[in-house]
This record gives C-alpha cells, structure tokens and sequence, in this order.
C-alpha cells in the first residue's frame, strides 16, 4: 500500500491551500508528481513517497513575471541555472544523479523505454514512468524525474534507488551532460556579459558571439556602444568574416593593441573584404616602397585608407604628390611613413594653399617648400592661422629676419609642429639668459629647438659649468649635437656614468622644485 505525507516548513491550514484535481497523479502508489498553488509565498512544501528521495517543492516565477512549475525552465527548455539555490537547499547528493541524456542517446532512450500515459496501469519496478505535469505546456514525456536544485533531468537512479533504472545504460552519458552544461554555462556567461548592451542597443543575441571576439582585443561595452553609434551594420557581421580579416590585419604587421584603435575609428574595416579589398591596399602600400615592417604601423595610423578606391584616388593622390608637388618618387615611401594621412587628404587643395603661403609670407621658393614637405609632411595638415603664422611670427618677434626664418625652417621644419608657451619660449629664454648666445645662432644650429631643454640642455650645460669646463662668452650650441658618449669625450673628459649619475640628480631636483609649486 502507497503511503503519501505532507510537510510543510511554516504552519498553515489547509484551507489555504489549493489542490487541483489536474495537478495530481498517481501511478500504482509508486511515484507521486504533485503541483500546488499556494497563497503563501514564504511557505515551502515537500512531498515524500515510499518510492522518491525527499524533494523541495516551491513556487517560482521566471525573469520575466511568469510563474513557472517546478519542472519548468526559465530559460527556453535549457534547465534551471546551475548556481541557483545550491547552498540553501543542497538536499540531494550530486553523485545520486547521472547527467542529462542529449541528441541520438536521448531518443534511443525514449523508444526503449516509452512513458506510460494511462492512468492506474501496473509496471515492474523497472518500468514504471511518471507523468509529466502542466502549467500552460507539456513537458516531454522522457523527463521522468527534475532535480529542482540545478535545474538537470533525472534519467536514471542506482539500482538501489526506486527510481527507473535501465540495463541498457547509454554509454559516454557523463561526457555528453558536462559537454551540455560547459556550453550552456558559457552561452549563460556570455550573455550576463552582454545584458547592458541588449538593454541600450538594437542587438539580438545573434551579435554575442562577435562581441565576444572582438572582446579579446580589449573592447568594452563603452567602446561597442561607440562602434554602434559610428557604424551600427559592423556590430552585425559574421563572427567568422571578422576573425579572418583582423586576422589578417594581424598578419601584414598590425599590433594586437592597435586593433581596438582601428575598430573605434573605422569600425567599417570589419565590413571589407580579405580579397576584394584588404590585400589590395596591402600590395599598394608595398608598391610605394614601404618596408613590410612598417605597413602594419601605416595601417593603424591611417585605417580609413581602406574606405578609398586604390585606383580611383589613391594612386592619382600618389601621382599629384609626384607631379605637381614634386616629390621624388624614391622619397615617396618616406613621405608615406612619415605622414600616413597625405594619402586621405585633399592634397591639391592642401599643396596649393601652402605653396602660395610660404612664397608670399617668407618669399620661400619652390625648391624649399618642396625640401619641407619631404622633410616633415605633416605640414600639408597644419592650419595656416592656427599653426604656421604663428610660429613664423614667435621667430619674427625674437629678432629673426625672414632670410633666417626660411634657414630653420627649411632645416627643421617640425618647429611647425612643437608648443610655443611649452617648447619654443623656454627654450629662447634659456639659450639668451643661461647661454648668454645670441639668437642668430639658432639659424647655425636650428637643432636646438628640436632637443630637450629637461633631458639635454640644461644637463650638458650644468655639468660643464660643475666641471669648471664651459666655454667663456657664448655657450656653444654645438656642444648639445653630439651622442652622450661624444660629448663626455669631447667637452667633458669624464665617463658617461658619471654625467648621467649628475644628470639624474638633476632631475630629481627639478622635479621637487615644480612640486613645491
């Protein structure tokens, strides 16, 4: 004779307790499946029967309001998550349990063992089913048993157990449930870390998997809502088209730290093509003599290259830079290097702007502009009113004739690129009150401006001083040119360890000075 029982962890009558007819089944007084609704939501219940390990019976509602049985899922038929209620409610030992059936093994399992469905039909204990209950949906009929604790179906039992047991054990079982639950785990992972974004953009889950790759090179929500705003349709590419072209960005040379730069730049990138886009460019920047060492730095410098037509305006850029601005086609490739954006740009307007500038402002000729642009061509970039009239003026103002202005310029024109109220000014100072030189001697030595008044000057000029070996009158300026170790040689007479022992005090004592500022 089936004995059932009934406890329940808070005292309540019964009158508050609801019992469906459709909610409760018998088989033969040999297992029990029991649903109950229940007005209380602290109460829990457990059934026990003469033929099941005790089992908690709670009400639970899914993430989305709805209420759900204990035998349905919150996630679509995949299980209950594995980490929920572990600790509080660990009422059954895992090693009890074997792990869930998949695939073929599942349905060879079903057929040879089908589920009775009529009501008071007698089996032997080794084939007895249980009844699947609903709430709103039929659950499978080979779900005989649910572990509500982590969610996993019950398949088998020991044969101590009263479970259902088979003989015919499918073989591999544990593999292929920690299989199922590793996938499932990294696909719930990769969701939780994705929630924010679902919430704030117009994404499906499909664009999880691509997110995730493009998160091993350092991306974060922040710079995925970025991508988003600047090229939504990149966030929406085949995880596998985008793991082959930045790979082969990676294989030209590009830096693993340089992708998130280029992603939040030309998020387009993911969007071209291996064969119809990225080699091309690759063999046109090779084409201009660039060293394959350096085309993976052209690429992260300039990624927006790959947005232009190689023959339809990179190659006729290339050709005006040849043409009419004069460059020479050996130099071409340094000019490249050294300014990677002069092929993006609007370089006739630019050339022609520059060009009529420096003729009219410092009488400049041809021949120098064109010695400026090879030299430093980031001068096709700079503002006019904003970069190059100033600096020209600062020159001016200091007593420098244009004659001397042109010298310096043509010498070192990366003075259009360096700070007045920073570079230019202190350096002025120092050389007219510490070096008591005179500011022609900047046309000699128009290097000067391009050192480092911290690193290099003020410590060569000190040391010298500190050795009694400085020049009377004017302090060279030639004595700054040389490499560390020529200029302890020459000026110093004294080893390179000892210069930079007093270099390092130097600093240090500088850098306490603007500290207590």
């Amino acid at each position: 004779m089936a004995v059932f029982s009934l406890y329940t962890f808070s005292s309540i009558p019964l009158s508050h307790l609801h019992l469906h007819p459709s909610h409760f089944s018998l088989s033969n007084g040999i297992g029990a499946s029991i649903r109950w609704r229940r007005r209380s939501k602290t109460s829990r219940l457990f059934a026990l029967s003469p033929q099941s390990n005790l089992k908690i019976i709670k009400s639970r509602t899914s993430r989305y309001g709805q209420r759900l049985s204990n035998y349905d899922s919150d996630e679509d038929g995949e299980g209950f998550d594995d980490d929920e209620d572990d600790d509080e409610e660990d009422w059954i030992s895992d090693d009890e349990f074997p792990e869930e059936l998949s695939g073929p093994d599942k349905q060879r399992f079903k057929s040879q063992h089908p589920t009775n469905k009529s009501r008071g039909s007698k089996h032997s204990e080794k084939e007895w089913g249980v009844r699947s209950l609903k709430m709103g949906q039929s659950l499978k009929s080979s779900r005989s048993q649910v572990d509500v604790n982590n969610g996993e179906n019950m398949l088998e039992m020991r044969n101590r157990g009263s479970f259902y047991h088979t003989s015919n054990k499918p073989k591999n079982v544990s593999s292929l449930g920690a299989n199922e639950r590793e996938k499932t785990e990294v696909e719930s992972s990769t969701k939780n870390k994705f929630c924010r974004l679902l919430e704030e953009l117009d994404l499906d889950e499909k664009s999880f998997p691509l997110l995730d790759y493009l998160s091993t090179f350092g991306l974060k929500d922040s710079h995925f809502i970025q991508m988003y705003d600047r090229h939504m349709p990149s966030l929406q590419i085949n995880v596998g088209s985008a793991r082959e072209r930045l790979e082969f960005l990676l294989s030209v040379g590009v830096k693993h730290r340089d992708i998130r730069k280029i992603l939040m730049r030309q998020p387009q990138i993911l969007e071209y093509t291996v064969e119809n886009n990225l080699k091309s460019h690759v063999a046109f920047l090779a084409s201009l003599g660039i060293p394959d060492s350096r085309i993976g730095q052209i690429i992260a410098a300039t990624p927006s290259l790959f947005s232009y037509s190689v023959e339809n305006s990179l190659k006729p850029t290339v050709r005006y830079l040849l043409e009419e601005v004069g460059i020479q086609k050996s130099d071409l490739g340094k000019v490249v290097q050294l300014s990677p954006q002069i092929l993006v740009q609007r370089i006739d307007s630019s050339w022609t702007k520059r060009l009529s500038f420096l003729t009219k402002e410092l009488g400049a000729p041809r021949d120098n502009i064109v010695k400026m642009v090879r030299k430093h061509p980031q001068l096709l970039h700079y503002s006019i009113e904003d970069g190059l009239l100033p600096r020209i003026n600062f020159l001016r103002s200091i007593g420098m004739r244009n004659s001397d202005i042109l010298k310096v310029l043509t010498s070192l024109t990366q003075v259009f690129s360096l700070s007045l109220e920073d570079n230019l000014k202190p350096k002025y100072r120092y050389l007219i009150n510490e070096l008591r030189n005179e500011v022609q001697s900047l046309a000699k030595y128009p290097m000067y401006l391009s050192l480092s008044l911290e690193q290099r000057i003020r410590p060569r000029h000190r040391f010298l001083v500190s050795l009694k070996k400085a020049p009377k009158g004017p302090f060279p300026l030639s004595s700054f040119v040389p490499s560390d170790e020529s200029f302890c040689q020459q000026w110093a007479g004294t080893t390179v360890d000892k210069y930079l022992a007093f270099r390092q005090r130097l600093l240090l004592k500088e850098f306490a000075k603007k500290y207590e500022r």
